[in-house]
């Protein structure tokens, strides 16, 4: 049985019985080195002293992220439950069913704007992954942790977040 030896594979050849070429078999010898995930305590707090944007960083925005969507997901459900439940609940006065009606779009704006904010969260998420998490998209400059932790989907440094709602509300007076 004829082995052929490379440096980081091992190339055997095994000759069948009743085929006459013989089968090539690869095994690889490389060893992947992974680091363990990233552990941090439910108190961990980021500090300025640390590198910005480190792995504890990272994962302590994914953690609070991922726990504020699941929160949001949960309210959702339950409010959309609840409120197909007062369906059944037809009231023969006008005033009770226009009250009725009110308190269902305000309800609905607000389950618009979670869905809207499990979205940025979303985008957020793949942020981390990406290592862009924490950098202004427009400057590319640090958010800040302050900002982070009080806003933790932010997009933008202060300054660029201040130009962006001056453009639109430019825009918008048009």
């Amino acid at each position: 049985m004829p082995k052929i030896a490379k440096v980081k594979k091992k190339v055997t050849k095994v000759k069948a019985k009743s085929v006459s070429k013989p089968k090539t078999k690869v095994v690889s010898k490389t060893k992947e080195v992974k680091k363990g995930p990233i552990k941090i305590s439910k108190t961990y707090i980021p500090k300025d002293t640390e590198k910005y944007m480190c792995e504890k960083h990272k994962v302590f925005f994914r953690i609070k992220l991922q726990e504020w969507k699941k929160e949001l997901v949960k309210s959702n459900n339950e409010a959309l439950y609840n409120g197909s439940m007062d369906d059944n609940s037809i009231s023969a006065d006008i005033v009770d069913q226009a009250s009725s009606y009110t308190d269902k779009n305000v309800e609905m704006k607000a389950i618009n704007r979670q869905i809207k904010l499990i979205s940025e969260i979303d985008k957020a998420l793949a942020r981390i992954r990406e290592d862009t998490y924490g950098y202004c998209l427009d400057t590319a400059e640090p958010i800040g942790l302050k900002r982070l932790m009080a806003r933790p989907v932010a997009k933008y440094t202060i300054a660029a977040q201040e130009k962006h709602e001056k453009d639109e509300k430019v825009h918008a007076d048009d």
